[in-house]
């Protein structure tokens, strides 16, 4: 847990911009969430105070609490060193004091624990399933007078009208969704290196997988002399299934939510999640599996792979192996072998790799700062807009302009010596700027600015990596975020679903017993409400008939 506290006095306008990196993000509930384009306002100008037009009133100095998942390593530096929390301090008058910690049950628990404590922070981020408790316990603001096209219009240029309209709870406007990407960079990816020393070929489907996985472990791919590798590595958070398991697309389950033959099924709870346990079982009963998958947390599962104990991984991120990213698992790979060869691959390249993304995660204010501080939400819905625009998106993602980047037009440039100052100014002062990225759920797209990219960093194999990912088949997407019915507690039916997976995967000798805990879900828990009622909204959106 990483706690940061500023005390910065106002010394004028923000002159310069900011860096901040997003986190793949995963375990959301995505298509759970009912998820705004408009021009951007014009740049405000100061006017020059005269005797007849006296001078706008300073803004009331605002502390600010938030709370947001980050990456392990994202460390908040004290004074200077933090230019992006420097920078929104002094452009609003606030003074920040942001909490942070890697997603999973612990994020949630310390969550619980200070809005239990009535010490809600004033902002902070949660998952689907967990926003709408939140929102049903009557913990959240409502965002109505403050999420609007008229005071957000920057925020608006990412999402749009239809999709916030789309994200409600039980009519609620009271959660928004964060900014999403519309490319899909999900991908496996495996060690080209191993493969080479066992003179193995790049594995095309699911049963090349596998069998590549056996010899990943059991072949000795690192040429060491030790039985020390896996094939695959995952992450369950202590928790749950990881969809990283290639056994869920091999049994027509892909995504969050999808449809097939006109019906949506809801992959999480579907009948063929037996099949999904059972191969799971049989992995680690094999020993092919990290053995520690189940309890890992946050991104503990790359920095396995990253030290050379597996041979293939789920990346969710535009660079995750890139030669250009310092922090890619390429480059933490290659500092202990020169040799490391991460690329990308995906045995349902062909079929379907994911659906078309839909709005994930949400932002939340607190009632409680609603009612004794009104000022602040619409101080934080300034924040977000400002983080949102050109301005806030050039400094939260790419950093000062002509430090850690030039620009020509609408032409932003990225050269080597941009990323040695990046370097400096920012990984090494704690990679704080994976706390600011919250806003962004992976991959920020920069063309919804209009703005056009050139990394000179990016080499041919990073390139490649793209068009690779690129071609992969995706599947549509249910086409609207959808809402449970009234009453019904979605949190709930997840952990209960979980609860019997886990049941299932380390307790029973096989899979046969999730048919009667399916229908179990479906009936004691509410499970055949929750898709009626989601099959309804779908119909109303056109997908299905």
């Amino acid at each position: 847990m990483n706690i940061a506290k500023w005390k910065l006095t106002l010394a004028g306008m923000l002159a310069f911009s900011l860096v901040a990196s997003a986190c793949s993000g995963g375990g959301t509930d995505a298509g759970t969430e009912p998820a705004g384009g408009t021009e951007p306002a014009a740049p405000q100008e100061t006017p020059t105070a005269s005797e007849s037009e006296p001078a706008e009133p300073e803004m009331e100095r605002l502390e600010l609490k938030w709370f947001f998942p980050a990456a392990a390593d994202a460390v908040l530096p004290e004074g200077e060193a933090d230019f992006i929390g420097k920078a929104i301090e002094e452009k609003f008058n606030v003074d920040l004091v942001i909490e942070n910690a890697p997603s999973g049950p612990d994020y949630d628990n310390k969550l619980n624990l200070l809005i239990a404590s009535g010490d809600a922070p004033d902002m902070f981020i949660s998952s689907g399933a967990n926003s709408q408790k939140y929102i049903l316990d009557g913990v959240t603001a409502d965002l109505t007078p403050y999420v609007t096209p008229a005071k957000m219009p920057n925020y608006f240029k990412w999402i749009s009208e239809v999709e916030l309209q789309r994200y409600s709870v039980e009519g609620k406007f009271e959660r928004s969704p964060l900014i999403f990407p519309r490319s899909v960079y999900r991908s496996y990816y495996i060690r080209k290196d191993w493969l080479d020393n066992l003179g193995l070929s790049m594995p095309t489907n699911y049963e090349e997988t596998m069998e590549v996985i056996r010899a990943f472990t059991f072949n000795d791919p690192d040429q060491n002399g030790k039985n020390d590798t896996y094939g695959l590595t995952a992450v369950g958070n202590g928790t749950s299934l990881s969809y990283d398991f290639p056994h869920w697309i091999q049994n027509d389950l892909v995504g969050a939510f999808m449809i097939r033959d006109n019906k949506l099924v809801d992959v999480q709870s579907d009948l063929n999640v037996q099949h999904v346990i059972q191969g799971i079982k049989d992995m680690m009963a094999e020993g092919t599996v990290d053995p520690d998958w189940f309890l890992l947390k946050g991104t503990e599962h790359v920095d396995k792979a990253a030290g050379g104990k597996a041979g293939i991984i789920v990346g969710g991120n535009k660079t995750f192996a890139f030669d250009s990213d310092p922090v890619s698992i390429q480059n933490k790979s290659k500092a202990l072998n020169p040799n490391a060869n991460w690329l990308p691959f995906h045995p349902f390249a062909e079929t379907g790799t994911w659906t078309h993304n839909l709005p994930e995660a949400p932002f939340m204010f607190a009632k409680t700062t609603a009612e004794e501080s009104p000022a602040k939400l619409e101080r934080m819905a300034q924040i977000i807009d400002w983080m949102s625009s050109e301005e806030g998106f050039l400094l939260i993602n790419y950093g000062i302009e002509g430090k850690h980047y030039t620009r020509s037009g609408n032409t932003i440039t990225v050269s080597q010596a941009h990323l040695d100052a990046l370097q400096k100014d920012v990984v090494e002062q704690g990679n704080f700027q994976l706390v600011y990225r919250f806003l962004y759920s992976n991959n920020p797209e920069p063309e919804v600015l209009g703005l056009e990219i050139i990394d000179e960093r990016m080499t041919d194999r990073d390139r490649d990596i793209v068009a690779t990912i690129q071609s992969y088949k995706l599947l549509p997407s249910i086409g609207t975020n959808v809402a449970p019915p009234p009453g019904f507690n979605l949190a709930d039916f997840r952990k209960k679903m979980r609860e019997l997976q886990v049941q299932v995967l380390f307790d029973e000798p096989d899979a046969s017993n999730w048919p009667k805990y399916h229908e179990q879900l479906m009936t004691e828990y509410g499970g055949q409400a929750m898709l009626d009622t989601y099959t309804e909204q779908i119909k109303a959106a056109g997908v299905i008939q």
